[in-house]
């Protein structure tokens, strides 16, 4: 599957300004990159450093990297099923902050299973069941996901080296069998809540996501 770069143009968000990035996939899919502090190749020939008044090259800071696949009940609907909007959001405000790196925002909703399927696991789930025994139980693949869009669009900004926004080692493992140095996870823990609790625990549990004894710290103080 190869991905093409379409267009761009200026987001103003709450969390400040990005430029907004649209790919597209050869079945038509489209994937979105939000940027800060990072240019096109082709637009920015020195992608590494920038120029000061005085001709002396400034290095760009390590980008700050959050790949985000799409949820549209929790980014748009606030639900509390999941962690995928306090993720979003707060991914967004730390890389203003930092001012230099992306949201790699791709549109593989429900873990790829699809909206649908993802409301027939919820139904699953309504009747005792973790989101991973919910999605085999209907055929699916526990996490379908894939990441291979990655790395075309990091290209399109010169980016080889990332600080990666995660707690999902099979995120840092593919980018860096792709050639993309992970200099350092950041670990991202937020949105914890009692009906997200079992949620968050199946990830770490069953499906080997980084999440630490503060999760457990997490969950005692939201209460």
């Amino acid at each position: 599957m190869s991905y093409q770069f379409i267009t761009s143009a200026k987001l103003p968000t709450r969390h400040g300004e990005f430029d907004i990035h649209i790919f597209e996939n050869d079945d038509g899919q489209e994937h979105v990159m939000l940027t800060v502090g990072l240019f096109a190749v082709d637009q920015n020939q020195d992608q590494i450093s920038d120029v000061g008044q005085d001709d002396t090259p400034i290095e760009r800071p390590l980008p700050l990297i959050r790949i985000h696949s799409e949820c549209l009940t929790g980014d748009a609907f606030s639900s509390l099923k999941c962690d995928c909007g306090p993720q979003l959001n707060t991914a967004m405000q730390a890389i203003q902050e930092t001012g230099c790196g992306a949201i790699l925002y791709l549109r593989q909703e429900g873990r790829g299973i699809g909206l649908t399927n993802k409301i027939r696991a919820y139904a699953l789930q309504d009747q005792g069941h973790d989101t991973l025994d919910a999605n085999l139980m209907l055929g699916l693949p526990a996490d379908a996901r894939i990441y291979d869009m990655c790395g075309p669009m990091l290209a399109h900004v010169g980016v080889d080296a990332v600080r990666l926004i995660t707690n999902n080692p099979d995120k840092v493992a593919y980018l860096t069998e792709h050639g993309i140095e992970v200099v350092e996870r950041v670990p991202l823990l937020v949105g914890v809540n009692d009906m997200n609790a079992e949620y968050l625990a199946t990830k770490r549990d069953r499906m080997g996501h980084l999440l630490d004894k503060d999760f457990n710290t997490a969950l005692h103080l939201n209460k």
